[in-house]
């Protein structure tokens, strides 16, 4: 952990509301003016999409039937905690980006002279240099294997995760409309991570600073059959602080209209007050951060 690098990780899988914190996290850098290198947590898997798609068949002929991009199998661990321990220590390391698709690797292909498709990685580059802080989104900002445990190197954490009725719906519906799957095959998706899910992701959200939980108000007791996504004003965000000392919940429920605590460490916000609430709570830890990297 290093005060004049700091590292922050926000964790949490694919629509489970990492986008909202990520847009309150650059509402407070722009407001402070810190310059932030940003790190995609899907730029350290370690198959590319053909890759990934030919790792799961092979690994299905052979029995196993729980390949997924939640494990270590198909993850670079080690260059996560690799970058965050460089990065802590001297304000550099390496980064690359994952291509989603063909308009993100045109943009690129053009930054870099390459030729690559969408589904595909760049090379490694250096981290800008002369940064305030790292800032990486994605599934495993705080994860450990018997081999490696990234959380060690990282100074701020943060959790987003709906409970996981909502964040099945979630993906369900994401899958249909994006992407072309049915309803099965998505099912079939997560029952394959499910292993993964259990080991690597969900311990995540014990080693965070902070979580941020959306739980729905409306029945989502079969999320298979779901006709819609639960909106944000039908829910809660239960906020879960690792240490309340120091915590100013008075602050917090006066600014946070129709807010109450639940537990001496919870706070529960309107599921529409989430960003807002992000940015009430961060804002202060940010702050903090860059006071005592101008001491370090």
């Amino acid at each position: 952990m290093s005060k004049k690098h700091p590292v922050i990780a926000v964790t949490g899988s694919s629509g489970a509301g990492t986008t909202t914190v990520k847009r309150a996290f650059e509402h407070i850098f722009s407001r402070e003016s810190i310059q932030a290198a940003v790190v995609e947590g899907d730029s350290f898997h370690s198959l590319n999409r053909v890759e990934f798609r030919e790792a799961v068949k092979k690994s299905e002929a052979e029995g196993n039937h729980n390949f997924s991009h939640f494990g270590p199998e198909a993850n670079h661990f080690d260059k996560i905690a690799e970058l965050f321990d460089t990065y802590g220590k001297t304000g550099s390391g390496k980064k690359r980006y994952y291509l989603h698709n063909d308009d993100e690797a045109a943009e690129h292909n053009k930054r870099l002279g390459t030729a690559l498709k969408g589904g595909e990685f760049t090379p490694w580059e250096d981290v800008p240099a002369g940064t305030d802080l790292l800032f990486y989104e994605g599934l495993h900002g705080l994860a450990a294997s018997k081999d490696v445990d990234v959380s060690k190197y990282v100074d701020l954490g943060v959790g987003v995760v709906p409970i996981v009725n909502l964040e099945w719906i979630q993906k369900i519906h994401r899958d249909a409309k994006e992407r072309g799957y049915s309803a099965e095959a998505t099912v079939d998706t997560i029952l394959r991570r499910m292993p993964d899910y259990v080991h690597y992701i969900t311990p995540q959200f014990s080693r965070t600073d902070v979580n941020f939980q959306r739980v729905p108000t409306v029945d989502t007791s079969n999320p298979f059959i779901a006709r819609d996504i639960p909106t944000p004003d039908e829910s809660f965000v239960v906020i879960r602080f690792n240490e309340p000392k120091g915590v100013d919940f008075p602050y917090l429920l006066n600014m946070i209209h129709d807010s109450f605590m639940s537990r001496r460490n919870t706070i529960v916000v309107p599921g529409g007050k989430m960003g807002f609430a992000m940015e009430v709570i961060l804002a202060p830890m940010i702050h903090q951060m860059m006071e005592n990297r101008k001491r370090a």
